[in-house]
């Protein structure tokens, strides 16, 4: 059997997945969860074989979720399970050590393979995130530049391009139409990634990736 840990902050896509994974005889889901701090109190306990990660999420994200079980539990493999396929946010999971990226809504039987897989010790990516890294490596060959800073998001970047301007939270959450808590998050979250404990050593990195 499989050990699943499922980690995802809507309650009834939590219920949905673990009932269709309970449909399959080699999976067992141990545990489910709403946050990346959750994952990482359970996980210890629950001791699960695969974690199945959401990557927006309140609080700890996905991303910097995973970067914790990867370096404290390195024999987890960890499945980013997300509704978003966009470059930043696929090569930055990578990036945090996923071993797999599936997008929501993908049929039962492609994400049991993926689960399976992940458990086997391989990479598995759904067919359009497959298609998506083809594409980004193809462009490298050509010559094309890669992208700076590509654990971040996109707006990430902005809100790092925002910090490097010196501009505090409140500025930020009222140029960017967000809330201050949002902000906070995004913040910490960019932190997290850049291995950074304050915004001089923040503004250090966004200035020699040239943002």
């Amino acid at each position: 059997m499989i050990r699943i840990l499922l980690v995802d902050d809507h309650p009834g896509f939590r219920a949905g997945l673990r009932t269709l994974l309970s449909a399959a005889e080699e999976v067992d889901v141990v545990e489910d969860v709403a946050s990346g701090e959750q994952a990482l109190a359970v996980v210890g306990r629950v001791q699960p074989d695969v974690v199945l990660m959401d990557l927006a999420m309140p609080g700890m994200g996905g991303i910097a979720a995973t970067e914790r079980l990867v370096r404290d539990h390195p024999h987890i493999r960890v499945i980013v399970l997300s509704m978003s396929d966009d470059d930043d946010s696929v090569f930055a999971a990578i990036r945090a050590g996923a071993r797999g990226y599936v997008l929501k809504g993908a049929r039962r039987a492609e994400i049991v393979r993926s689960v399976q897989a992940a458990a086997e010790g391989e990479a598995i990516f759904g067919p359009a995130i497959a298609a998506r890294l083809v594409g980004y490596f193809t462009e490298r060959e050509r010559g094309e530049p890669a992208p700076a800073l590509p654990e971040l998001t996109r707006r990430e970047k902005e809100i790092l391009g925002l910090v490097a301007e010196h501009l505090t939270n409140p500025q930020i959450a009222a140029r960017l139409g967000l809330s201050q808590k949002t902000v906070r998050n995004h913040v910490s979250a960019v932190f997290a990634k850049l291995q950074v404990t304050d915004r001089a050593q923040a503004i250090m990195r966004a200035r020699e990736a040239g943002l």
